[in-house]
């Protein structure tokens, strides 16, 4: 890492800044870069960004959509119909030079790459590989993963479950929602966390199931709703333990790339 993309003299050291600058609609490179640094630092909504970067959020529609129709960036809107989106840089390379390179950009021209990665492990594990693995997940469930359902139908997203009693928000990595037809609730089938660094264990299980039982009371269908747990570091012995007993989804490494037999089904 510190000899192909971090050091001053590999091609890949400036190789994201290329790439904005190859946008012709793209003038003000400054204000773009602040609009991606936002989103890399975790402020994912239009709010966040803007107050990221001390503006209006009337004032950062143009950046946000030129940034959209260049494919770096993307809205994802809430699944669970919320009336609320986030957004999520789609380029790893420019998420990666936000997040970890362009804040410590003068010690890592000056030759400290070492340095730097050393303390960027936390950095790069919550806001770069953390993020993509979520993404892979849901990729995952729109692609092998679907004969793990119980439908073969539904959109596959993310989104936000307010918990009022406990203010909280919880987040679903991974989510399928069957939009209902007629006088049809709709109908949630999976809702998913995905850890890139924990070993995950019941507690992350518990948020989910409290997620599930706040979005049957918020109307939706819940009845027929698994739950899935995605890590790339592993699960604890009770929360195995759980779902054998349960049938909790539990999709690691070897089954995102294929390398072992796929978890069992949810139960029909």
């Amino acid at each position: 890492m510190c000899r192909t993309v971090l050091s001053p003299y590999s091609p890949l050291f400036r190789e994201a800044r290329y790439l904005l600058a190859e946008e012709a609609d793209i003038r003000d490179t400054a204000l773009y870069h602040s609009v991606l640094a936002a989103v890399a630092q975790g402020n994912t909504t239009r709010g966040g960004i803007a107050g990221y970067i001390g503006r209006k959020s009337v004032d950062i529609s143009h950046p946000l959509n030129v940034l959209e129709d260049s494919h770096l960036l993307e809205r994802e809107a809430d699944i669970f119909g919320a009336g609320k989106s986030q957004y999520r840089i789609t380029e790893p390379l420019i998420n990666f030079y936000e997040a970890v390179m362009r804040p410590a950009w003068a010690r890592l021209e000056s030759g400290q790459a070492a340095e730097v990665w050393a303390q960027s492990a936390e950095r790069f594990a919550a806001q770069v590989a953390g993020p993509h693995f979520a993404a892979m997940c849901r990729e995952y469930v729109l692609g092998p993963g679907r004969s793990l359902l119980r439908s073969a139908l539904g959109e596959v997203g993310t989104g936000v479950v307010t918990d009022t009693k406990e203010r909280r928000q919880i987040q679903v990595d991974v989510a399928v929602v069957e939009r209902g037809s007629g006088g049809d609730r709709p109908a949630v089938t999976l809702l998913g966390e995905a850890k890139w660094g924990t070993v995950m264990g019941r507690n992350h299980l518990e948020r989910l199931a409290r997620a599930r039982d706040l979005l049957a009371g918020r109307g939706m269908d819940t009845t027929g709703c698994g739950l899935a747990c995605f890590s790339a570091a592993g699960f604890s012995e009770a929360l195995r333990a759980e779902a054998d007993r349960s049938g909790v989804l539990l999709v690691g490494l070897d089954e995102l790339y294929g390398r072992a037999m796929p978890p069992t089904p949810l139960p029909g």
